[in-house]
């Protein structure tokens, strides 16, 4: 029921790139952008400025999301709560997560899912991607949420959320308030992720595609997770790449800072995992409601 026009917009103020907007939407660039040119003559504002190849929301763009960000959450508790009076929902639904979005992202959405379904019940286990894709392929979970980079043709992958990964360190590191060339990486202690996790693959393949050896760099150990990682992190000079989703807390407190890098970011998406054809109603009712859950 959330207006398309209204989607469009909200999917481009919360991604704040057109690009990214079209790829969640799956619909062109050009169409994304003659959607909020409608919206934007309908109200008889700009709602984007842009600055460079980045845009930012202008006062009036600041309040439209506001109040899109109201109506989608009256929209979404009106249609499950109709179907709460509509339909008996039973089941149990079993959803592999790696050990970002199970720590950081999901336990939330997971609680407001159970106050409209309390008869369907939600285990959630957590592993690395790799893991995660093989135990969707065995059929011992329903649904897969994963970080990784590697794609099987076994598979469908829709995306989930947007995700930018940085580099951290104490906030009263040597090199707090720095800017890095990537050619300083090779001078610097680094703490990596085991072997096997998707954060870990997507951060070697952008540093591969930027020039940089990974065997050459100063890796002093891998930790299984990333509270190991914060935790190591703050009783030595290291530094370490982690998703923004891990760290919030931590900038916030000012325990941890973020290190620049020069002409360098990671961005990624986590996506679904699901076995080609059709799913079941369980599967389609989870998906639905998280699709109106901001992430």
């Amino acid at each position: 029921m959330f207006d398309y026009r209204l989607k469009v917009f909200y999917t481009v103020a919360s991604r704040l790139s057109f690009t990214r907007a079209s790829e969640e939407l799956n619909i062109s660039q050009p169409a994304v952008t003659k959607h909020i040119k409608e919206t934007e003559n309908l109200l008889n504002t700009k709602l984007f400025d842009r600055k460079g190849t980045s845009i930012q929301l202008t006062q009036s763009g600041k309040i439209l999301y506001a109040y899109a960000e109201k109506i989608r959450n009256i929209y979404r508790d009106l249609e499950f709560e109709i179907s709460q009076v509509n339909q008996q929902h039973k089941g149990k639904l079993i959803i592999g997560a790696s050990t970002t979005i199970a720590q950081y992202i999901l336990p939330e959405i997971l609680a407001k899912f159970n106050s409209y379904y309390k008869d369907i019940k939600i285990e959630l286990l957590t592993q690395n991607t790799e893991i995660i894709s093989t135990l969707l392929k065995e059929g011992k979970i329903d649904l897969g949420i994963i970080e990784g980079e590697s794609q099987s043709s076994f598979f469908e992958y829709t995306t989930f959320k947007a995700d930018e990964i940085v580099l951290v360190a104490k906030a009263h590191h040597p090199l707090a308030n720095k800017t890095l060339n990537l050619k300083d990486l090779y001078d610097v202690d680094l703490i990596f992720r085991e072997q096997g996790s998707g954060t870990q693959e997507f951060i070697q393949n952008r540093l591969k595609e930027k020039g940089i050896t990974i065997d050459e760099l100063n890796i002093v150990m891998q930790l299984g997770s990333s509270e190991s990682i914060k935790n190591y992190l703050l009783h030595s000079d290291c530094m370490a790449f982690l998703s923004i989703s891990t760290v919030l807390n931590e900038l916030k407190n000012n325990v941890l800072t973020i290190i620049d890098i020069k002409n360098f970011s990671i961005e990624r998406n986590f996506h679904y995992i699901l076995p080609k054809g059709e799913q079941s109603e369980l599967i389609q009712l989870f998906l639905k409601f998280m699709s109106y859950e901001p992430v």
